[in-house]
């Protein structure tokens, strides 16, 4: 012991919890202590074996000697000293006895110096990542640590969840829902390629996500190290920037480019930080970045060339429609409004859903297979497709038989699998602003909304016929959207899974003023629960957050409910269950294969919503779906309304 001042801990309440011949772990401040009683006299050492690390206190005094758990290596219980004459003892401590309490003396710990991994954190908050979803591991503790100190000074928040690929989801559907990064956070090997899913549901739906994983320590790099996975290059396909971090790297730089690419290219970062990276001491000039001066503006004006052409389309126009997709999210307002003097149908993709309200007079519904016969009708009819943010997927099936004018933030997207007539690389609302200034009083289009308002008689007579459909097996998926049409509040995000349950959304739910979020592209089930994680961590109780999904996507996350419980987020989840993977035993029909391994055993989801806290109800009868649905909103925490459900009937 040094001439440092000593203090005292205690670390045992009552010397009768470590009987004679027993040890026990504790720990005194950070530090780690293998407490023993052997030979009537209480004594403290390392904890941490000297050789591989093993935590001597999970050993056991045999034969008079404290063996490591690990590999079996012995030491003396009380003096730490190895048998035979070795130099690799234990380190021991001073230790008193007050009463029935035991204490143990450290010198006074030093302050807190400067890591990497605070450099790096600092960084990523500055730039705008306040939000972090993950599992805490062996290998990501140097990280998870100045994360732990942002989060005290109230700068962060980090939500543990239950599987790294619900992280992956959540920090997705954060990006899809306010078009910043959020991060998700794992150990090395398992951790991190749970999350592949996630990381992947984010870069073809154009989400800025930021992956943090750790990584076994440099040295033991290609020797086949336990959870060793090369995640630079397993990650290299799904991450548009995709680094290792090395001890002498740029270590600021690193994170702003990182969390750059991201914001930019509305894409996957990726960083990866070996073990002992976390840990090394910042070089005292080394300063967390902020993004000051850093970024560009993203509103870009489309080339000349191009404005004029789709102007000269326009003005020639009587019947134009106007298609949004989730590109045109962040421009919902200035693209209702364009519609708006040119008098044009608005229908929208199926990611799009909602960013028009469906009661508005210009709102033709959703386009495609998850879509309505408005859609396809105002389409069918138009001379021209005003198409913004839209990827022109098969599901949505943008008809290349109308003359078309996209307009898009990514020349890439532009075109991509066939002409059209004019590619208009450009911000959005900057070339709507060009536009509008173009075509004031040079429009000569029809006024659509009579025929929309007819459309909708008809769709909403179709959909009437439809819900006197009943069934003894379950309820009809139409009765299930027309009560969440009545009940629904009217400012929620929805957070949307995979399956019967998203077609008959996209078909028979009206939005007003909702968001909603789904796994676009990759389509991937499972996404509905996590999602709404990372919505309410968007907008906290100033919004409800609503998730629907079907039984087979709810069962691959289902432990997360525990994560609504254990950080108080009201979601409400509506599970559609039918005991089948309903849409795949659709396809295997329709293929004109037989229905095979499609049924699904399920747990009684209200009781298991229950048993991990939250509210939860079972609904059987269609009579009381509004009442129990109605009581569901009202719960002021998480809350599960399971409704059993006819997979015929949707």
């Amino acid at each position: 012991m040094s001439d440092k001042k000593v203090v005292w801990h205690k670390v045992l309440d009552n010397k009768k919890d470590l009987p004679e011949g027993r040890v026990k772990t504790v720990t005194a401040a950070h530090k780690g202590i293998c407490l023993t009683h052997f030979e009537g006299k209480f004594s403290a050492l390392d904890n941490r074996c000297p050789h591989q690390g093993g935590p001597l206190g999970e050993g056991s005094i045999e034969n008079g000697m404290l063996r490591c758990p690990w590999h079996g290596w012995d030491y003396h219980p009380c003096t730490g000293n190895s048998p035979g004459g070795f130099d690799d003892g234990i380190e021991t401590f001073a230790i008193k006895v007050d009463g029935d309490s035991i204490y143990v003396g450290l010198e006074e710990e030093a302050d807190h110096q400067t890591t990497v991994s605070d450099i790096m954190v600092e960084t990523m908050v500055n730039w705008g990542v306040t939000k972090v979803f993950g599992m805490v591991g062996h290998s990501n503790l140097g990280f998870a640590d100045a994360m732990k100190r942002q989060e005290e000074k109230g700068n962060l928040n980090f939500y543990g969840i239950r599987h790294e690929g619900a992280a992956a989801f959540a920090a997705s559907a954060y990006g899809k829902l306010t078009g910043k990064p959020a991060a998700c956070f794992s150990i090395a090997g398992p951790g991190a390629t749970n999350m592949y899913t996630g990381m992947w549901d984010a870069k073809v739906d154009r989400a800025p996500l930021l992956a943090l994983t750790g990584q076994v320590a440099t040295q033991v790099v290609g020797t086949g190290n336990f959870q060793e996975v090369d995640l630079v290059r397993g990650f290299n396909t799904v991450a548009e920037f995709n680094q290792r971090v090395q001890s002498d790297s740029k270590h600021a730089e690193l994170m702003s480019l990182a969390v750059k690419n991201a914001i930019l290219k509305r894409d996957v970062s990726h960083l990866t930080f070996p073990d002992e990276v976390q840990e090394k001491l910042a070089k005292a000039t080394a300063t967390a970045q902020t993004p000051d001066k850093r970024i560009t503006q993203m509103e870009i004006a489309p080339p000349k060339e191009a404005v004029n052409d789709a102007i000269a389309l326009i003005k020639k126009s009587k019947r134009p429609v106007i298609i949004m997709g989730h590109g045109a999210r962040a421009h919902k307002k200035d693209v209702v409004k364009f519609a708006e003097s040119l008098n044009a149908a608005v229908v929208t993709t199926f990611k799009g859903k909602g960013l028009i309200p469906d009661n508005h007079p210009l709102g033709g519904g959703v386009l495609g297979r998850s879509g309505t016969p408005i859609a396809s009708w105002f389409m069918n009819e138009a001379d021209l497709l005003l198409v913004f943010g839209a990827s022109f997927s098969n599901h949505t099936g943008i008809t290349p038989k109308k003359p078309i004018i996209q307009i898009d933030f990514d020349p890439m997207a532009l075109s991509k699998f066939h002409k059209v007539e004019v590619a208009v690389w450009g911000e959005i609302s900057r070339t709507l602003e060009i536009f509008n200034s173009e075509l004031k009083g040079q429009l000569n289009t029809e006024n659509q909304t009579d025929e929309i308002a007819v459309r909708w008689k008809i769709w909403k007579e179709e959909k009437a016929k439809r819900l006197l459909e009943t069934s003894e097996k379950g309820i009809s998926s139409i009765a299930v959207f027309e009560a969440m049409n009545a009940l629904t509040p009217d400012n929620a995000v929805m957070c949307v899974d995979v399956g019967n349950n998203a077609y008959s959304f996209g078909r028979y739910f009206e939005p007003t003023n909702q968001d909603f979020l789904m796994s676009g592209y990759l389509g991937s089930i499972g996404f509905a629960l996590p999602a709404a994680i990372g919505a309410w961590t968007a907008v906290g109780n100033t919004r409800p957050v609503v998730a629907v999904a079907g039984d087979g996507g709810l069962c691959q996350y289902l432990a997360e409910i525990t994560t609504l419980v254990k950080y108080k987020m009201p979601v409400k989840l509506i599970v559609l269950n039918n005991h089948e993977l309903g849409k795949i035993s659709k396809e295997q029909r329709a293929g004109e294969f037989d229905v095979w391994k499609t049924s699904l055993s399920n747990p009684n989801f209200a009781e298991f919503a229950r048993s991990c806290g939250a509210w939860g109800k079972r609904v059987e009868d269609q009579n009381s779906l509004q009442k129990e649905m109605k009581d569901m909103f009202k719960q002021d925490g998480p809350a599960v309304l399971e409704i059993m459900t006819d997979v015929n009937l949707i």
